[in-house]
Order: structure tokens, then C-alpha cells, then sequence
């Protein structure tokens, strides 16, 4: 035996490397959080072709409300659907301003004028709650929809969502959100789509989808 070589019982465990690769790690995270000192409102887009944008939107309302916080909420395309988590927030009563706004996709009404008639409804309805004090999180529920669309216009929707009060946080959903957007976000989640049941031929289910 060599003079620098150990025998088997000198040499760490498992279990003793394991922990102090965890206290290494435990030290550099720490680190870095602490290092993190701005508290701002987020401006948060869930985009991307695949399923959960709405949903995960609505898992912030729920850990806002946890917090004891007002929740605004609203819809420019699906308000004519009857959802389960709209009938959910109501035990909430008025600590959730919820607005259903749409009348459904475009492909519904067939009507490029009344189409862009409630998104604008929608989006005054929007700013009404941006400029309510007690509200702490706005979800825009489709908002990108609209926007893809080209019924309301991107640059002053952009320019009012970033002269926002400096303590709301606020969520925009739906696929393709715009370039502008996405620069302005501090934000932004891509949700990819690898498998769905609706190309099996399974239909929109209660408690899953609405």
C-alpha cells in the first residue's frame, strides 16, 4: 500500500459525500437567492400550442388568494363557456372579479365586427380592474387571442400593460403570443405539446377541460 492510498473503512459513505455535495449546493443557492432583492409585478405570459395555459393562471389566483389577496379575472374568448373553476372561485365572493367577456372563438360568431366589439369591452373591463387598488394578480385569459387576431391594437395594449401600478402582477394566456408581448414580459412560458387526447378521438371532458 502506497503512502497516500486509504484503506476502504477511511473513505467517506455514501451518505457523507451526499451530504456534503448537498451543503455545497445548499451554500451557492442560497447565494443566489439572496442576491435577489427587487420585488415588482410581474407581467406573465403562458403561451404555446400545448394544454394548461388557463390552468396554470388559475393555480396563481388560487395561491394568491391563499395570501389574502383580490384576484381579477378576464375572459375575451371562452366567457360563454360554463367552467368548473368559475363555479369553484365563487366561494371566494368578491375577492375574485370575474368577467367573462367572450361570446366564444371566432369561428362562432362569424362576425369580425362584433368580435372585435367584445374584446374591446373585455379589455375596458381590463384596465378597469389594472387601475382597482385591491387587486394584486389580473389574469387575461386569452388575451393573446385577440391580439393574434388583430382585434385590438398590440402597441397600446403593450404600452398599458407596462405602465401598470408597480405592485400588480399580471397573467396573459393563449397560443402565439406576440413578439412585443413577449419582449415586455419579465416572464414567459412556452407549454409544448408532445401528446393529446383530443387526436385520439376523446371529447372535451367535465373537470379536465372545463
Amino acid at each position: 500500500m502506497t503512502d497516500d492510498a486509504k484503506p476502504d473503512d477511511a473513505k467517506p459513505d455514501d451518505a457523507t459525500r451526499h451530504r456534503e455535495k448537498m451543503e455545497k449546493r445548499k451554500a451557492v443557492q442560497d447565494a443566489e437567492v439572496a442576491a435577489k432583492t427587487i420585488e415588482k409585478g410581474l407581467l406573465i405570459v403562458n403561451t404555446g400550442p400545448g394544454k394548461g395555459k388557463t390552468t396554470a393562471a388559475l393555480g396563481l389566483a388560487l395561491r394568491m388568494l391563499g395570501r389574502g389577496h383580490r384576484v381579477g379575472i378576464v375572459q375575451f374568448i371562452k366567457g360563454a363557456w360554463d367552467t368548473g373553476e368559475a363555479h369553484a372561485l365563487k366561494v371566494f365572493g368578491d375577492r375574485v372579479a370575474w368577467h367573462a367577456m367572450g361570446e366564444g372563438f371566432t369561428w362562432e360568431t362569424q362576425d369580425k365586427a362584433r368580435d372585435i366589439a367584445a374584446c374591446l369591452n373585455a379589455w375596458n373591463q381590463a384596465t378597469d380592474l389594472m387601475a382597482d387598488p385591491g387587486i394584486r394578480l389580473l389574469i387575461l385569459d386569452e388575451l393573446n387571442i385577440a391580439l393574434r387576431y388583430d382585434y385590438l391594437d398590440l402597441d397600446a395594449v403593450v404600452a398599458t400593460l407596462k405602465a401598470r401600478r408597480p405592485d400588480l402582477h399580471v397573467v396573459v394566456t393563449g397560443r402565439n403570443a406576440k413578439p412585443a408581448l413577449i419582449e415586455a414580459a419579465d416572464l414567459v412560458t412556452e407549454m409544448g405539446s408532445v401528446k393529446h387526447h383530443f387526436a385520439a378521438g376523446v371529447k372535451a371532458q367535465e373537470g379536465i377541460e372545463f
